[in-house]
């Protein structure tokens, strides 16, 4: 976590290289370097499978250079997705179609990882490019949707059904089976979607969680349920593997889930024996006013690397390598995790890697390509 560590590939005698181009070692897996494909839906699945679009979509990036490569939102049960076209994992059959997706995206060079997930309140919605509308009946393709408080996301959406106790051990007990197939499928990192308005969010904020049992109220019962999940899953994974938790940082509405918040938790969640924090933003209620601009988010992931002592990702409109180089010089976050755009450009990390005048491993076959450029 110190500049020292950005250098810490160089050779004698050598120029260093630039700090996003270095490699990045947590716990037992090493990253070829601190660009990484931060985990997109494709709403693209029928039963939570995936399928060929998602081996070239993903692998590309790992062709393209990428020091890791996540696979988008996983949900842990058939209710937890957003869509009906979303990413599954709760069934076994869903494990050797992902497997083949992490065998080759390790294959060229990237670590394979994959986010686990539940959509609480935000799920059973049609998918994006049909309006995204709530899906509120099961002759629409819909199934009734669960979270912390009997508050919708939107006012019209079904209401969620509060999760009693035996519930919400059983989505304890659903990540902790979709992790098992997740590391038996060969996927090198796990992470813990615990943003974006989805159920263990919908747990952290006040502005969702109402409750006045052991997981309401405090900050400390507000974080047990994705503590509980922490550290379940570190329990069943082996000890060289990292997990990741990716958090909105702040809900950008007064009263709600704010930056000091995801210091403590962040400190909480190290403390369980997660290893990096991924941290973005937003998306738990509709009527938000977020500052949207380049790099709007890095400020959340530095402060909490530096308070909560915890390694950081980096996220929300970076799209410049430049940019993106500053953020690990400045030493405001880890690794940068790259969105929409690696959706527009799957060569991103080779193409940055020659702009800040480093080495660029692009693959042997594009070698006659290349060499013409």
């Amino acid at each position: 976590m110190t500049t020292d560590e950005t250098r810490a590939d160089a050779r004698a005698g050598e120029p260093a290289a630039p700090g996003l181009l270095t490699r990045l070692s947590i716990r037992g897996v090493s990253f070829r370097n601190r660009v990484g494909m931060s985990p997109m839906c494709q709403y693209s699945c029928k039963d939570g499978l995936a399928t060929d679009w998602h081996l070239v979509h993903l692998g590309s990036r790992a062709v393209g250079g990428a020091g890791l490569v996540m696979v988008e939102a996983t949900a842990v049960t058939p209710e937890g997705r957003i869509s009906p076209g979303d990413m599954g994992l709760w069934d076994d059959h869903q494990a050797e179609p992902l497997a083949r997706i992490a065998r080759f995206v390790e294959s060229q060079g990237a670590v394979p990882g994959i986010q686990l997930a539940h959509a609480g309140r935000k799920g059973s919605c049609d998918v994006p490019w049909n309006g995204g509308r709530s899906l509120k009946t099961r002759e629409e393709g819909g199934w009734t949707v669960v979270g912390p408080s009997a508050i919708p996301f939107h006012d019209g959406d079904p209401v969620p059904v509060a999760l009693d106790e035996a519930g919400i051990d059983g989505i304890v007990a659903a990540f902790e089976a979709s992790a098992r197939r997740a590391v038996g499928a060969g996927f090198r990192l796990l992470e813990i979607h615990a943003a974006h308005g989805y159920l263990l969010h919908e747990f952290l904020s006040p502005l969702s969680n109402r409750r006045t049992d052991r997981y309401g109220g405090s900050l400390e019962n507000r974080a047990r349920l994705l503590l509980r999940v922490a550290q379940r899953l570190r329990s069943l994974m082996p000890a060289e593997m990292p997990l990741f938790v990716r958090i909105s940082a702040t809900d950008w509405v007064d009263g709600g889930w704010d930056a000091e918040q995801s210091v403590a938790l962040a400190g909480m969640l190290r403390e369980v024996g997660v290893d990096l924090i991924d941290v973005s933003s937003g998306a738990l209620v509709p009527h938000a006013k977020i500052p949207v601009a380049p790099g709007f988010q890095v400020p959340f992931a530095a402060r909490i690397r530096k308070e909560a002592g915890i390694r950081t990702a980096a996220v929300g409109m970076i799209t410049q390598a430049a940019q993106a180089q500053a953020i690990i010089e400045a030493g405001e976050a880890d690794i940068v995790l790259i969105g929409r755009e690696l959706l527009r450009e799957p060569y991103w990390a080779l193409d940055a890697a020659r702009e800040l005048g480093g080495e660029a491993p692009w693959p042997t076959p594009y070698g006659y390509a290349v060499k013409r450029r």
